[in-house]
């Protein structure tokens, strides 16, 4: 992991990242936050570069001053004062840049304590590579940097340095998940990533519970049971909890969350096979289990005093003589019977199941404040939104506007979608209680209304379709590098610290 410190006009690298930005009038504008640069003699260079100052340009310039080298990093139009979210991908592509570098200093403009840790966010994000199966050519990949010193006239200022902290513990997690998303299936199915995510939460202080496939079966998990019998790879349910102690001077009761994951360590759609086009992705559908549980280690690590329970529904979605049919029905956990038209539309029969699984334990514990499923679940929300904003659904808007203005400090694209009751009657099955697919226009909306039905009316809930920007299968881009991603879980932190104050 790179290490990151904030240091005050004094710094040790002979490299330097500053921003670029571009007036109304189309000049460059060199914003290089607390340190003085040679400005005209960099403009000039620059300009003879073809330099713009957009979004994800980075240039290099030799420099004799106080740098052997210069990263400019693009701010896009400049402005008296850039967001967050313009810092984190600025300082995160230059540190994509900078891979094979061992260390820089970043000196960009900010006014306030959130501004630094964004710059600070970005770039520690930006320092990611993934080179574990590589064998004659892991030396082609650049390893990110080693070390990150931030220039501000904040860095003694205790805020900033509780943010920085905060930056480094979320950067940790993004990593993790990354690296978990990126493992390919013969090496991640759900015994295994139970099994290392259950060592990784006991490291942190944390309890864990994993449920064999037999003990789903016996317990009436349906759901989970059906997605997984057609594999070799036996399902998993990983119940991983974070009781924080109860601060002595609060007459407040701790408030708990209930955080679910769709934990598909690869997704054939079953034999409702998908092409190779789509299948050779499909590693990146466990995203949303492997995002709830490192985000509760990382709540667990900032000690924020609120109750977790994360749960990840593990399954490998496989074609066999065990597999489950188009037109079976299985009786989800709870009771409620499903009739499985569509065997690819197996993400929301294992968050039935855990959704409902997880509403239980939390009324045993005295009652959830809320619960966030969070899940790769749709190919509607990549074609309704893209593939770098994530949908949000709710039961309850109070709730969805609190994680919204969460999400105006993770600087993460989400944005609001409907549940539109007249697509509800679609889920209607001859035989069963429900079917698990619906109208194909709206699918997005269609899995929330089937998700919806295993949340009871008076919790409050969330459904997060991460489909499109949990795995990159473009260009880098800001700080968000090939492959896993780590979408939501930096959001996931941030509204559980909303919740205190809700």
């Amino acid at each position: 992991m790179t290490s990151i410190r904030l240091v005050e006009k004094k710094f040790t690298s002979r490299v330097l990242v500053v921003g670029l930005a571009r007036t109304s009038g189309k000049k460059l504008q060199i914003e290089s936050g607390d340190i003085t640069l040679d400005t005209t003699s960099l403009l000039r260079s620059l300009t003879a570069m073809g330099a713009s100052g957009a979004p994800d340009e980075t240039i290099k310039i030799p420099y004799s001053s106080s740098a052997d080298l210069i990263i400019f990093t693009g701010l896009g139009n400049s402005a008296k004062t850039y967001s967050g979210e313009i810092l984190r991908r600025a300082s995160g592509a230059a540190a994509r840049a900078l891979r094979g570098s061992t260390d820089a200093v970043f000196s960009l403009p900010h006014s306030s304590a959130r501004e630094l840790a964004a710059i600070a966010e970005g770039a520690l994000f930006g320092s990611y590579a993934y080179s574990e199966f590589r064998s004659i050519t892991k030396a082609d990949v650049k390893s990110p940097l080693k070390s990150i010193e931030i220039s501000s006239r904040l860095a003694n200022k205790t805020k900033a340095k509780s943010l920085i902290k905060r930056a480094e513990v979320i950067a940790e997690q993004v990593h993790r998940v990354r690296d978990f998303v990126n493992a390919p299936a013969n090496y991640l199915n759900p015994e295994i990533f139970a099994a290392q995510f259950k060592k990784l939460a006991t490291t942190a202080g944390l309890s864990s519970q994993i449920y064999t496939d037999k003990q789903l079966k016996s317990q009436g998990f349906g759901g989970i049971t059906s997605v997984g019998q057609g594999s070799a790879s036996k399902p998993r349910l990983l119940h991983v909890t974070y009781v924080p102690k109860a601060p002595k001077s609060s007459k407040k009761k701790l408030k708990r969350i209930a955080l679910v994951g769709k934990g598909i360590t690869f997704d054939t759609g079953g034999y409702a096979l998908k092409p190779r086009e789509g299948m050779v992705t499909m590693k990146c559908d466990m995203s949303g289990a492997a995002t709830v549980i490192a985000a509760t280690i990382a709540i667990a690590q900032l000690k924020l005093p609120i109750e977790v329970h994360a749960w990840a529904a593990l399954a490998e979605n496989m074609v066999s003589d065990t597999a489950t049919r188009p037109s079976d029905v299985i009786t989800m956990y709870g009771g409620k019977t499903v009739e499985v038209l569509n065997p690819d539309a197996e993400g929301r029969l294992v968050l039935g199941d855990a959704l409902v699984k997880a509403a239980e334990v939390g009324k045993k514990r005295g009652g959830l404040d809320g619960i966030v499923d969070v899940a790769t679940l749709t190919g509607a929300q990549s074609i309704a939104l893209g593939v770098r904003t994530a949908a949000v659904m709710t039961n309850n808007e109070e709730f969805q506007n609190i994680f919204l203005e969460a999400v105006k400090i993770s600087g993460e694209l989400f944005w609001p979608m409907p549940l539109p009751e007249e697509l509800r009657p679609s889920l209607d099955s001859t035989v069963a209680d429900i079917a698990n697919i619906g109208d194909r226009m709206g699918g997005m909306l269609v899995a929330g209304l089937f998700l919806k039905e295993f949340v009871e009316p008076e919790l409050p809930w969330l459904h997060l379709d991460i489909a499109g920007p949990a795995f990159n299968s473009g260009k880098e881009h800001g700080y968000t590098p090939e492959g896993g991603t780590g979408m939501s879980l930096a959001s996931l932190v941030s509204l559980a610290e909303a919740m205190l104050d809700s």
